[in-house]
């Protein structure tokens, strides 16, 4: 096994017209699961098949361990991938699709059946194991291909957004079969996708990617609560981040503080689910009107407030007993320590004491 690690990594196109991966010095830990996570067009994808060695960079190397593989073609580089579709061989069954990657190991007969067994009832193909894969929906078909990819027990495994063209009703399952498999493996894996709720389900640590750089990299939960950017606030999040500009809302985010701030903050930020919503008799908070209101995924209300020309969303609990039909005026608020502050460059700084 063996950290995969990335050295002043960059890479262009259209003689330099594209930068798709801009300068990047990053390490994926051994052993763990990093999501690369990011919008179309960020350069997750590219920067996943330079680790390949599908793409070669313009500039900087590529790790694996201390062994330097940047010029090392994609065959001898002993690491399995899976694609947003399935590579599978269709006239074999599924049991002679895993133990196809199987054939130039060092293993005996009674090693590889034990080896395809495992990963047939690890993935959940007992029913299908027999049958041919042209018959298989879009999510075994899926699966067959991550059991393909990880039967030869590579140090690393690539996935590029498998889970995108897999039936809706299939993704919960393939999901939950991709957690179970990477817990149990010991291997390096990278996995890109756009879905947020993937990366947050499946990684150790994310790495959001915004125009080819690293926004930010950290665990899911420490990606969430602690956003080193707007970019990160607004991305994470359904919705992301509201944000008040505070030159143009100086009493509003004077309100929200309770105290004066650095001159150096440009803009606070805050999660719709940490604004509370009361009355407009409530004692303190600021004034708003209700625009509308909605029910979301998971039962809670998620309602749009105004506040002279700012906009806030606030998401409520389902059995709110606050009034949030349209036209009410309303009282918000976010308790201090969920405010996050972030300056022109639009980087997060860190909240003063509150004795300061």
């Amino acid at each position: 096994m063996a950290d995969i690690r990335l050295e002043g990594l960059h890479k262009e196109f259209d003689d330099g017209d594209v930068v798709a991966v801009r300068d990047l010095n990053l390490t994926f830990k051994d052993g763990t699961t990093t999501c690369l996570l990011g919008p179309s067009g960020c350069g997750k994808t590219t920067l996943m098949r330079i680790v390949a060695g599908l793409e070669q960079p313009t500039g900087g190397r590529v790790y694996f361990g201390d062994k330097d593989v940047t010029d090392v073609k994609t065959r001898d580089r002993d690491l399995g991938m899976v694609f947003q579709y399935p590579v599978v061989y269709q006239g074999a069954t599924v049991r002679e699709n895993i133990a196809l990657p199987l054939r130039g190991e060092d293993l005996t007969e009674s090693e590889k059946n034990d080896r395809v067994e495992e990963l047939i009832g690890l993935i959940g193909l007992e029913d299908v194991a027999d049958k041919g894969v042209t018959g298989l929906d879009s999510g075994n078909r899926q699966k067959v291909a991550v059991a393909r990819a990880v039967a030869r027990h590579a140090p690393i495994i690539l996935f590029d957004e498998p889970i995108t063209n897999v039936d809706p009703d299939m993704k919960l399952q393939v999901k939950r079969t991709l957690r179970e498999l990477f817990t149990r493996l010991n291997q390096t894996i990278i996995y890109v996708t756009h879905d947020q709720t993937e990366a947050m389900t499946l990684a150790d640590e994310i790495a959001l990617m915004n125009d080819g750089a690293i926004d930010q990299m950290a665990p899911p939960r420490g990606l969430y609560n602690d956003s080193a950017s707007l970019f990160s606030g607004w991305f994470l999040g359904n919705p992301g981040m509201d944000f008040v500009p505070v030159a143009d809302n100086s009493e509003i985010a004077l309100a929200l503080v309770g105290r004066p701030f650095s001159d150096n903050v440009a803009t606070l930020g805050f999660r719709p689910e940490f604004v509370s919503v009361n009355g407009s008799d409530a004692t303190s908070g600021v004034l708003a009107t209700v625009k509308h209101a909605a029910i979301t995924t998971g039962g809670q209300v998620l309602v749009n407030l105004q506040s002279g020309d700012l906009a806030v969303k606030a998401k409520l609990p389902w059995d709110t007993h606050v009034d949030v039909r349209p036209g009410i005026t309303v009282k918000w608020s976010v308790a201090s320590d969920r405010l996050h502050m972030f300056d022109a460059d639009e980087s997060a700084v860190a909240m003063p004491p509150s004795d300061s």
